[in-house]
């Protein structure tokens, strides 16, 4: 049946879906599209598992110097621009990758497409969070949303890397033309966010101009130490998750599992990350302290730690849906968290500050994972040490209450 204000909400998921292509760029391209590559990489290029996982802890070091620099820019240039700009530095050093085969030139790669994600998924997630106040009742779906389209991201590089491989079987350092393709893929992402940009631009412009009566207005700080518990749940979370999504391709192989098999392991995964922006949106809607966030990292730790475990196709299958399904919406759970607890003027710092410790996580978790990996009991074992991490990081955040 349709209401009076179901246009108004069309409009917004429209909105919401083409802005998620930030989250695309950001995370599923950027990010996760090396867990594809890395184990040609590594065969290719003699790595050892703590090498191959410090390419994502470079990545990571970059994504926290662009997260602390987010807050400037956006407050110099406006999220929509940090969100283009952002986009299209991606791009650019997304196809650098494809130009370099010593680990020096490929860790700077890594470290420089780890800021110019930052600046993206940041600005991205604001604007997110302001969409989502102009219809309260479904700010949960709009942010899922947002978040989920990280899922387009890993979809598209898990249908798009292997065929890119296959053509250039035979070519030295074959690997190369799958950079390539992925930075086309973020140069088309980065054309369609034009319209969200542009039309959130203007929303910008029209808030700076009603706070430039008030120069006196300062928003009040963060309270940082009541929001501790979540904060720390959230770094764990960055030191587990993404352990999984670096080396768990790495780990099928390891274990026999065809490439066929493979792309649809990844392929559910992102379509599964999809469709975690209707699977949680009711919990992020009503999660005002932490229960949202320590739920689904428990729920990530089980799915990280069944391929640990065993090899056994329906269960690695269940744990790539289980996992996809999940993660993300840890990362829409925060900024559910900052926009239920906070007022509107600090949104902008709390989402920084949630990401600023998440990238502190996901810096520590790669290297110590792969370093776990090149030790006895080899992948699994560090999958295991990622899925403690998840689990800690669960208990932590339960104990986070609301802010009165």
């Amino acid at each position: 049946m349709s209401t009076p204000e179901t246009p108004r909400l069309r409009r917004l998921v429209l909105i919401a879906l083409a802005l998620s292509l930030g989250a695309a760029v950001s995370l599923g391209i950027t990010r996760f599209a090396y867990g594809l590559l890395l184990p040609v990489m590594r065969d290719d290029l003699a790595w050892s598992y703590t090498l191959a996982g410090g390419m994502n802890t470079a990545n990571a070091a970059g994504y926290l110097l662009g997260a602390l620099a987010t807050p400037w820019l956006m407050r110099r240039f406006g999220a929509a621009a940090v969100l283009l700009g952002g986009a299209l530095l991606a791009s650019l050093f997304m196809a650098a990758s494809g130009f370099f085969t010593a680990a020096n030139p490929l860790l700077l790669q890594r470290l420089l497409a780890g800021v110019a994600s930052a600046f993206v998924f940041v600005a991205g997630g604001l604007l997110a969070a302001r969409l989502g106040a102009r219809l309260p009742a479904h700010a949960g779906l709009l942010l899922g949303l947002y978040y989920g389209g990280t899922g387009w991201g890993i979809a598209v590089s898990a249908l798009g890397v292997p065929a890119l491989l296959q053509a250039a079987q035979g070519v030295p350092h074959g690997w190369t033309w799958a950079w390539w393709g992925l930075a086309l893929a973020c140069l088309v992402a980065t054309a369609v966010l034009v319209w969200p940009a542009r039309l959130l631009h203007k929303e910008e412009l029209s808030t700076q101009a009603s706070t430039a009566q008030k120069p006196d207005f300062m928003p009040d700080p963060l309270p940082w130490r009541r929001m501790l518990p979540a904060l720390a749940g959230y770094t764990l979370f960055g030191v587990g998750y993404i352990g999984y999504m670096t080396f768990v391709i790495a780990l099928l192989r390891e274990q026999g599992v065809g490439a066929g098999a493979i792309t649809l392991f990844y392929t559910l995964l992102g379509l599964a990350v999809v469709a975690s922006a209707r699977i949680w949106a009711g919990l992020l809607q009503r999660a005002q302290g932490g229960g949202a966030l320590a739920l689904l990292n428990a729920l990530l730790g089980v799915a990280t730690i069944l391929p640990a475990l065993t090899g056994a196709w329906p269960v690695v299958l269940a744990s790539g849906l289980l996992f996809g399904a999940v993660f993300l919406s840890v990362v829409a759970s925060t900024t559910a968290f900052v926009r239920h607890n906070l007022p509107q003027a600090q949104w902008a710092a709390g989402i920084s500050a949630f990401t600023i410790l998440f990238a502190f996580g996901q810096i520590v978790g790669p290297t110590v994972v792969g370093w776990v990996a090149d030790g006895p009991g080899g992948l699994a074992r560090g999958l295991v040490y990622s899925a403690a991490a998840l689990w800690l990081g669960a208990w932590l955040a339960w104990r986070q209450k609301p802010l009165a």
